[in-house]
């Protein structure tokens, strides 16, 4: 059961981006970059659920054909490395004429393997039936042998040009580009595990050319290699889709601004109640709500920054060599926080809250932005920390 969750768990995550994806893949359904990676998902994810020992069992015992999954999978296995091949040759730039002749090209060839897989499979013989060693079991059968090597080389191929060029992308995109860079990232990884079990499995079935025996390779050390590719796969094309959108950079913005919110919800002017948020809330309207929180708290301390606390905070982040921009963060989030400490003990030692603090004739105005930039220093800044510490103490 454990062995076929390993292989099950993987083709639900590409089953999952497939799904994911869909909407985006039935608006760009003429654009050839598109029917590449639907037909990537839609092959990675069937073979790594017929790979499976009792889903093998089943579609043997459906076709009544003695190992009938072996030039299933391997064709399945065959078209994922088609459709990465495709999907590299329109990821490097337009369709041009000589990229559309590209794809032909491999969609051609790959075809012609796939055809050549069942061919073989054909007119060799199978007749003991192999859930998980297939391939040494058959490395030395006329026919079988040479049906082997096509998906084997077929797949090594694809996977080599993948990772490849995942790699290079990764090193020239623009570290901002932070969804589409993590995607990549799992991609390469995706690809660097699936080469990884080409290696094992190249390694068991030439043991046995020599007349060696690494069967153990192919039937313990394979599938998990491939069950991991197949994740890291699924997942490389599920992160910018869902990290780029737009719900989810509001919840990173929403729990990034947490510190802040934290600190100043109970500051907001008299009068004013937040407004009550149910649990089914969409993200976007929390987001609002809590900038809205913070902005009042911001407002009710207006009276209470201090300038002197500002610029104290402002040379000691700049003596740290942190840039101007840098050190001015720092320096409005100090004040900020000193602010909240003095305004809390005032309003414990019975005062009122909403009066400015003695002495401050033209207060500070807040003006750093973005808010969450704010909440990160606010939050995790040492120089602000101390700040904290020593307002505490008045």
């Amino acid at each position: 059961m454990t062995e076929s969750l390993v292989l099950y768990v993987p083709g639900a995550v590409i089953a999952t981006a497939l799904i994911v994806k869909a909407p985006t893949l039935r608006r760009g359904w003429d654009q050839p970059l598109m029917r590449a990676v639907c037909t990537l998902l839609v092959v990675g994810s069937l073979a790594v659920f017929l790979s499976a020992p009792p889903t093998i069992v089943a579609v043997n015992r459906l076709t009544g054909v003695v190992n009938f999954s072996a030039p299933l999978v391997y064709s399945l296995l065959t078209a994922f490395s088609g459709a990465c091949i495709v999907l590299i040759l329109h990821w490097s730039g337009p369709a041009t004429p000589a990229v559309r002749r590209a794809t032909r090209l491999t969609v051609a060839a790959y075809g012609a393997v796939t055809v050549a897989i069942v061919a073989l499979f054909a007119k060799g013989e199978a007749p003991v039936e192999q859930l998980r060693a297939m391939d040494t079991y058959y490395a030395n059968t006329p026919w079988l042998r040479e049906m082997i090597v096509c998906y084997l080389s077929a797949h090594t191929v694809g996977s080599t040009a993948l990772t490849v060029l995942c790699w290079k992308w990764l090193r020239r995109l623009d570290p901002a580009m932070r969804p589409l860079r993590t995607g990549l990232a799992l991609l390469m990884f995706g690809g660097a595990f699936d080469l990884a079990f080409l290696v094992v499995k190249w390694t068991a079935v030439v043991a046995r050319w020599r007349g060696g025996d690494l069967d153990y390779l192919s039937t313990y050390g394979a599938p998990p290699l491939a069950a991991a590719a197949a994740l890291l796969v699924g997942a490389g094309f599920i992160v910018p889709l869902v990290g780029g959108s737009a719900p989810w950079r509001d919840y990173s913005r929403y729990r990034r601004l947490r510190p802040l919110w934290a600190a100043l919800r109970g500051f907001s002017p008299c009068g004013m109640r937040p407004v009550p948020l149910t649990w089914w809330s969409p993200v976007g309207i929390r987001l609002i709500h809590r900038e809205s929180v913070i902005d009042d708290g911001i407002l009710a301390l207006v009276c209470w920054f201090d300038p002197a606390v500002r610029a104290e905070a402002y040379e000691a982040a700049r003596a740290q060599g942190r840039p101007e921009r840098h050190a001015a963060l720092v320096a409005d989030a100090a004040m900020l926080a000193a602010a909240c400490q003095r305004r809390a003990a005032a309003e414990r030692a019975g005062g009122r809250g909403s009066e400015a603090a003695p002495g401050r004739e033209a207060p500070y105005r807040l003006d750093s932005r973005p808010l969450t930039e704010l909440a990160r220093e606010f939050d995790a800044s040492p120089i602000v920390a101390e700040v904290r510490r020593q307002a505490a103490g008045v």
